[in-house]
């Protein structure tokens, strides 16, 4: 059994013993295998769960153990669909959409940085397709269906994102190009 898969299995047997809160307050700001930083996911600041909802483009609920989370994607933003007090905008529904094919029903890993919650009290995280490791934030940016926001300090992968947002706004891609 590969290290990595290793890893998984135990992140989701301390998820369903310890609950996903404890985990996520456990930890330091965690990395993950496949982000580029060389580590091998080992760390305390990462949980594995399903996603069970796709809310919008930037925002998931994922089942972590017992408990049920709304995640707020870090370091990228998706166009409104659904704002309290803003009408659905441009290309948001295409975003939401595109988010849903991307992790609808997978399982996730889902990587701390600094805060662990938004002002909405959505856990904010770096998420993972476990399956392939895709990074979802930065593929979101890169194919131009969100926009790079740095929120300091969750910063760590600010210059990634901004240079993938750039890259797709230079070549008209996905928001680029129809808002």
């Amino acid at each position: 059994m590969s290290t990595r898969l290793v890893l998984v299995v135990l992140a989701l047997a301390a998820a369903a013993g310890a609950g996903a809160s404890g985990l996520l307050d456990a930890g330091g700001a965690g990395e993950l295998a496949g982000d580029g930083d060389g580590d091998d996911g080992a760390s305390t600041g990462t949980v594995v769960g399903r996603v069970v909802k796709v809310v919008d483009g930037d925002t998931i609920d994922v089942q972590l153990g017992a408990a049920r989370e709304t995640v707020r994607y870090i370091g990228v933003d998706t166009p409104e669909t659904k704002h309290p007090s803003k009408p659905v905008q441009c290309y948001g529904q295409r975003a939401s959409d595109f988010n849903a094919r991307l992790v609808s029903g997978e399982l996730v890993r889902l990587v701390r940085d600094v805060e662990q919650r938004d002002r909405y009290g959505r856990l904010l995280a770096y998420v993972y397709r476990v399956r392939d490791g895709l990074f979802v934030n930065a593929e979101l940016a890169r194919l131009g269906y969100a926009q790079p926001l740095s929120i300091a300090p969750d910063v760590r992968h600010a210059d990634r994102f901004d240079d993938l947002g750039r890259r797709a706004r230079e070549q008209g891609r996905g928001l680029w190009s129809a808002c």
